[in-house]
């Protein structure tokens, strides 16, 4: 490429696409939305809809495709309809399935050797399909329920910033480990606005067991990166809160990692979280997953 010159456009590339992060959207310009040189993470990443829908056009192109061949010579199929693509079509669509009826049937060795050749295809299909299919189906889920607010409350006598979770499914959950972030606006010394990810540190930031509830804590001082702040600021300045949780699931053998957002209107002072585990007359400790996200004033 000469000097300065510039680099060609990708045609693949796309002009608009949106990623989540939780509920936060992030505008991309010039991303691939479908890199076909990694068809795995695309059959993988696609909605089960868009999925199915994509499943079923290759396969129809595939039986359409081996159907012109069969067509294209006449007499290669044994009791198929001189001219007929629907006989040809239907004959592929159980050949690539590896059924056959036992009506129509290769007649040639043209016939044999396409229909041989359609077999092997079926085959590498079906399990290629299968094995996407499973890996969709058993990827780890989170069931982690989160407050629809994070509070500021005072807690031993420092303002705190807290977010509750709680435990969505009936077993128990391990090895939890939690992150809190704040994306905050902030100027250089030659005045350039830009965002950065800071780090909140939590009073807890790893459990052992996670079977009820779970409330973060992060001390508003000096040290903080939102110390001073308070609502009118966290809105003027557009904050947003990120929290990452990592936790394993014993049922499934297997990491389960989730993420959710606060903006800064989700974020109230002056109150706290309501009680949400209680005893009952059994002496067993209960949660309440509908109070979750409950607050009342401090």
């Amino acid at each position: 490429m000469r000097r300065g010159a510039r680099p060609r456009p990708d045609r693949r590339r796309v002009g608009n696409m949106q990623l989540r992060a939780g509920a936060y959207e992030i505008g991309k310009r010039g991303a691939i939305r479908f890199d076909w040189r990694d068809p795995y993470h695309v059959a993988v990443g696609l909605t089960w809809p868009r999925f199915l829908a994509l499943f079923v056009a290759i396969d129809l192109a595939v039986n359409a495709g081996f159907a012109a061949l069969y067509w294209a010579v006449p007499g290669c199929l044994e009791n198929a309809r001189p001219g007929s693509f629907a006989d040809a079509f239907f004959f592929s669509m159980e050949t690539l399935a590896t059924v056959g009826y036992g009506r129509m049937a290769p007649l040639t060795t043209y016939g044999h050797l396409v229909s041989a050749t359609e077999i092997v295809s079926g085959t590498m299909f079906t399990a290629l399909a299968t094995g996407l299919a499973f890996v969709r189906f058993s990827r780890p889920r989170a069931n982690i329920l989160y407050a629809e607010r994070a509070v500021v409350t005072r807690h031993n006598g420092r303002p705190t910033l807290m977010v509750r979770i709680a435990n969505g499914r009936t077993s128990l959950l391990v090895d939890g480990l939690a992150r809190f972030y704040a994306l905050v606006a902030e100027r250089s010394a030659e005045g350039q606005f830009y965002r950065r990810i800071q780090e909140l540190p939590l009073v807890r930031a790893r459990i052992p067991i996670f079977g009820l509830t779970w409330t973060l804590m992060h001390v508003l001082d000096e040290a903080s990166p939102l110390a001073g702040y308070d609502q009118a600021r966290l809105q003027a300045e557009d904050v947003r809160l990120f929290l990452a949780v990592t936790v394993r699931d014993p049922t499934l053998a297997a990491e389960v990692h989730d993420m959710h957002d606060y903006g800064a209107q989700d974020v109230v002072f002056g109150m706290r979280y309501a009680d949400a585990v209680t005893v009952d007359p059994t002496g067993r400790t209960v949660a309440d997953l509908e109070r979750v996200g409950e607050i009342e004033p401090e």
